[in-house]
């Protein structure tokens, strides 16, 4: 059985960091493009980034370039995400997917929730001003 599971969210102040994890089971984790992506409460899920496999990159949306960063430990089926100078607005529920394919260039791109294999059930990112 296949399970993506994250963790790591909690309650910061407006300035501070969080570093969130996400373990995949049950697949080859290192044949899969992953992503983050969250869901602030009264919006769209979007996507935040999508790490290729390997030594394949890493794509962010323009609201965290700079900010997050994207890291994946193959050899422990992880993947982590640092962000850094959080803001009020970064508020939401954070999600890890495995994508369908195994490197985002030409497949990836914030607005397309698609094209995942694999959901966490996402863990609560709230930043206090």
């Amino acid at each position: 059985q296949v399970q993506v599971v994250e963790s790591g969210g909690g309650l910061v102040q407006a300035g501070g960091s969080l570093r969130l994890s996400c373990i995949g089971s049950g697949l080859t984790f290192d044949n899969y493009a992953m992503g983050w992506f969250r869901q602030a409460p009264g919006k769209e899920r979007e996507g935040l980034s999508c790490t290729g496999r390997s030594l394949g990159g890493t794509y962010y949306v323009d609201s965290v370039k700079g900010r997050f960063t994207v890291s994946r430990d193959n050899a422990n089926n992880t993947l982590y995400l640092q962000m850094n100078s959080l803001k009020p607005e970064d508020t939401a529920t954070y999600y890890c997917a495995a994508f369908t394919y195994a490197y985002c260039g030409g497949r990836w791109s914030p607005r397309n929730t698609g094209g995942v294999a694999y959901w966490g059930k996402g863990t609560l990112v709230t930043i206090s001003s």
